[in-house]
């Protein structure tokens, strides 16, 4: 007769060692999985969520003509010409992250000026002719680069330069800042005047560089575009 609770013969025996060594890793497999130990194995991480970008905004940029400034600069042999023109109105629309640009930048061609009034009644009757041809107009169509909704940055402004009554294409490199919804800009590019088709200022005693440089000094308002 058997004894205990023990099964006797050896089948029964090994079959009831097996059922306690079962349920004993079972028990600590369970243990180990509620309590987070090793045992359990590597627990599911769970994956972060991406960053969402941040949208590109729509701004509208408005020209002060009282805080900028229009210069240019034309090398002769006799001297360097230094002068300037008024900006009349400026208005930009254009998304942070570049791409289409619209608005236009407006200088009277009457307003040039550079110290001297022989020299400038030449500029204003023989080569701009400034009576008939009054505005010089600058029309972004694009820009190339990201703009930061604060802070600096450097983008090229691609569009249409009217002058003389004729429009040329132009690319202006812009180093320009936003702060406080106020914007501030300088670009500085060249005219090549005379294969633009206007006149030379030449004359028997002064020969003159057939490009002017241009150096834009502009600020403004700035603010979010209107939704269309």
């Amino acid at each position: 007769m058997n004894s205990g609770n023990v099964p006797a013969s050896a089948p029964l025996k090994r079959f009831w060692n097996f059922g306690l060594w079962t349920a004993a890793l079972a028990s600590v497999i369970l243990a180990a999985a509620i309590t987070g130990s090793p045992l359990a194995g590597p627990r599911a991480q769970t994956a972060a969520a991406p960053s969402p970008q941040s949208a590109p905004q729509q701004f509208t940029l408005t020209l002060d003509p009282a805080q900028s400034s229009i210069h240019f600069v034309l090398d002769t042999t006799l001297h360097t010409v230094h002068g300037t023109f008024l900006l009349k109105r400026g208005s930009i629309t254009f998304s942070t992250d570049g791409g289409k640009a619209s608005g236009e930048m407006v200088a009277a061609a009457t307003s040039g000026e550079s110290g001297n009034d022989s020299r400038d009644k030449k500029m204003h009757n023989e080569i701009l002719e400034s009576q008939k041809y009054q505005e010089i107009i600058f029309r972004p169509d694009r820009i190339d680069g990201k703009v930061s909704a604060t802070g600096a940055s450097s983008v090229q402004l691609h569009g249409s330069f009217l002058l003389h009554g004729t429009e040329h294409e132009l690319t202006v490199p812009v180093q320009e800042e936003i702060s406080g919804g106020q914007w501030k800009g300088t670009g500085k590019f060249t005219v090549p005047y005379i294969s633009w088709g206007l006149k030379s200022p030449n004359s028997f005693l002064l020969k003159a560089d057939p490009t002017v440089e241009v150096e834009l000094q502009l600020s403004g308002a700035i603010k979010p575009a209107a939704a269309n």
